[in-house]
């Protein structure tokens, strides 16, 4: 068992799986093991918002018992996961990294949690986020900002930031994440894991906060595309709860993985892949692109002008739908409440004024101002006029191309406080994952290089409905690299937070 531990919480998921069938761990031992990894580096970064321990150990007893009765049970069973803290688990504070849910207990599992438990992996606690899923750094949660495992001066991303640097310090093996804009992809890439937004609809929103509903996503967030592959499999399908939840039928996504990238064919978005994106990112990502070229890939450089329009596309689109969504936390019937207000005008102003952080505030008054009377065809009209031109462009593209490839963040991880005055600065660190939810297509992020010591990542952008190539280019590729396989030195990342501390006291 010691043997074991020394490289135990950057093993991958199956890796741990393949030892809890062969008795080598136990679920508890499992449990034990990374609650023990977060007790001694989450001071330190900050991941998690809360754990949920005695609900987690009565599940692995569960599990356990079957193990040893000898039932067939699903690859991930036994396997801990950690949720981001806008998914409902019953029972359970969801606070959205908001003040003004502070208190909030759900009275109902998403339907996500609910394939979860089916599946017997167990969820062991609820990770930061930026306030409602609106932010690229997790520097916007009320409580605290959560900080990269690879050098604590830098962020995690976002808004999946705990998530993301939950399972690259080891704290747990998966993770779920939501992404609107690019919140589980752009974290993933600053912090060194795989990332996926599948398609829009593949996985039920039910139980999910809505910050915008036409462009929310919940996602896998993992150490190996395989991994990726086999939770995908348990979070995919329709769902009746669930409008927009998608029909389509749900293939084996880990019967894809070993195809290889023979004969397939990129194209590499010219408006993503010049000037406008830091030399180093451009290098490691060219690099990996000839990677791909060696296993029979082809690959050149493509026209996509309308990707230009995305973000101001979005900041209205999204917020717009965010103004309609937020609404209803007023104070009236849960979350924060101003008591000292007099009436109910001012109990509301001043419960939201309170309860929502200064992103979220200025998100609802951008969206409320592009629905407003006089403005609504001005802006919000033309604003899906433009997404629809985005979603024709991809098509178009995908005529010609199997994938699409850019970098998944223009950019290295930047320091804290860097963006935080200039939010145009902070939304444009999304300019190459925000087209793909505008468009509803799947997206996958993976660690293809290092500079200065941060990580980088690769996004492949596929059809609608088409995961399984994404998911068999991304596995060839994390055969002939072992940039995934990469891990944060635990210890100086505990030594650096001390000495930061300790200069703030003097």
């Amino acid at each position: 068992m010691k043997e074991i531990q020394k490289d135990l919480f950057f093993k991958s998921a199956i890796e741990l799986s393949r030892l809890l069938r062969e008795g080598q761990l136990t679920c508890t031992s499992l449990l034990d093991a990374f609650y023990a990894q977060i007790e001694q580096v989450d001071s330190s970064i900050k991941a998690f918002l809360r754990l949920e321990k005695n609900r987690a150990y009565e599940e692995a007893d569960t599990i356990n018992t079957r193990f040893q009765k000898g039932d067939a049970l699903p690859p991930l069973a036994g396997i801990p996961i950690a949720l981001k803290d806008n998914i409902c688990v019953q029972n359970s504070q969801t606070t959205c990294g908001s003040k003004i849910l502070e208190n909030y207990i759900s009275p109902y599992n998403a339907t996500l949690v609910n394939k979860l438990k089916s599946h017997s992996l167990i969820p062991i606690g609820k990770t930061n986020m930026d306030e409602f899923a609106m932010g690229s750094s997790t520097e916007n949660s009320a409580f605290y900002p959560t900080r990269n495992p690879w050098n604590s001066d830098y962020v995690p991303g976002g808004s999946s930031g705990g998530s993301c640097a939950a399972v690259a310090i080891g704290e747990a093996p998966l993770a779920i994440g939501s992404d609107t804009g690019g919140s589980i992809r752009q974290p993933a890439s600053f912090c060194g894991v795989v990332g996926m937004k599948p398609t829009y609809g593949r996985v039920s929103r039910y139980g999910l906060v809505a910050f915008a509903s036409s462009l929310d996503q919940m996602g896998p967030i993992s150490r190996t595309v395989e991994d990726t592959a086999h939770l995908l499999n348990v979070i995919c399908g329709h769902d009746p709860h669930d409008s927009t939840s998608s029909p389509a039928s749900v293939p084996d996504f880990t019967a894809a993985l070993h195809r290889g990238v023979q004969g397939l064919k990129i194209g590499v978005p010219s408006e993503l892949f010049n000037e406008s994106i830091q030399s180093k990112v451009k290098a490691s990502l060219e690099q990996g692109l000839n990677r791909l070229k060696e296993g029979g890939a082809t690959w050149e450089v493509i026209p996509l002008p309308v990707v230009e329009y995305a973000v101001p596309t979005y900041y209205i689109i999204a917020p717009a739908e965010a103004s309609a969504n937020l609404a209803r936390f007023d104070g009236v019937r849960y979350g924060y409440r101003n008591k000292e207000a007099q009436t109910l005008k001012n109990m509301m102003k001043q419960s939201r004024g309170k309860g929502f952080g200064r992103e979220v505030q200025r998100r609802i008054i951008l969206g409320t101002y592009a629905l407003s009377s006089g403005y609504y065809d001005a802006y919000y009209l033309k604003a899906q006029k433009v997404r629809t031109l985005i979603k024709e462009a991809f098509q178009k593209a995908f005529a010609k191309y199997d994938v699409i490839i850019t970098p998944t963040s223009p950019t290295l991880p930047f320091r804290f406080g860097e963006h935080t005055q200039d939010p145009l600065s902070m939304y444009l660190a999304d300019i190459a994952t925000i087209p793909v939810n505008l468009a509803g297509l799947p997206a996958l992020s993976i660690p293809c290089g290092f500079a200065k010591g941060l990580p980088i990542g690769m996004q492949l952008i596929g059809k609608a409905f088409d995961e399984e190539t994404l998911l068999a280019a991304g596995h060839w590729f994390q055969t002939v690299t072992n940039f995934h396989k990469q891990t944060p030195n635990v210890i100086s990342i505990g030594k650096k937070i001390k000495h930061q501390n300790s200069t703030l006291n003097k």
